[in-house]
């Protein structure tokens, strides 16, 4: 699987507080999405487009378990690369079928704006810009099917593992 896009450059422990705010769970799903970052990216959700890649400092993720990874993806988000990521977050990414890695020095191999690329076969991020590559961390197979599959819910529908919430109808 490979990704390309432009990147949106973020620091360390940006918590899942920044991401999605705990008063936004209370609003309907569908408006969610256009509350992330508010407090430290005011009009982010504004300029981020489908495709574009988030990039983080260290413990990128960390705080709550609330579905941030999920209101990210509704506003285009593809791919969240950071030095590292809160290990419940990046759980999160895979559930909601956002690509994650992990790739230290990534902080510094990129300049916000600039487009990469990602080869999840590889676990790798090349800069475009400047043509070096960057090796990210590996992780088991299993999880980069889900993140493929577009989530947790989207592959077990597709492997016929989920019964019909309307048996009626079936």
């Amino acid at each position: 699987m490979r990704i390309q896009g432009k990147t949106w450059k973020f620091g360390d422990h940006i918590n899942t507080d920044l991401i999605l705010p705990g008063p936004v769970m209370l609003l309907p799903f569908d408006e969610q999405p256009k509350y992330a970052f508010q407090a430290n990216r005011p009009g982010w959700v504004d300029e981020v487009r489908q495709g574009d890649v988030i990039v983080g400092g260290q413990n990128f993720g960390t705080g709550s378990g609330r579905p941030a990874a999920r209101s990210l993806k509704e506003l285009g988000v593809t791919c969240i690369i950071a030095e590292s990521i809160n290990g419940l977050f990046f759980r999160n990414c895979a559930n909601y079928g956002v690509f994650a890695l992990e790739c230290p020095g990534i902080s510094k191999f990129i300049e916000e704006g600039d487009e990469i690329e990602v080869e999840f076969g590889q676990f790798t991020v090349r800069n475009k810009r400047t043509g070096e590559i960057l090796q990210g961390t590996r992780f088991p197979e299993m999880v980069l099917e889900v993140m493929e599959a577009g989530g947790i819910y989207p592959m077990m529908e597709a492997k016929d593992l989920l019964e019909d919430p309307n048996p009626e109808t079936a």
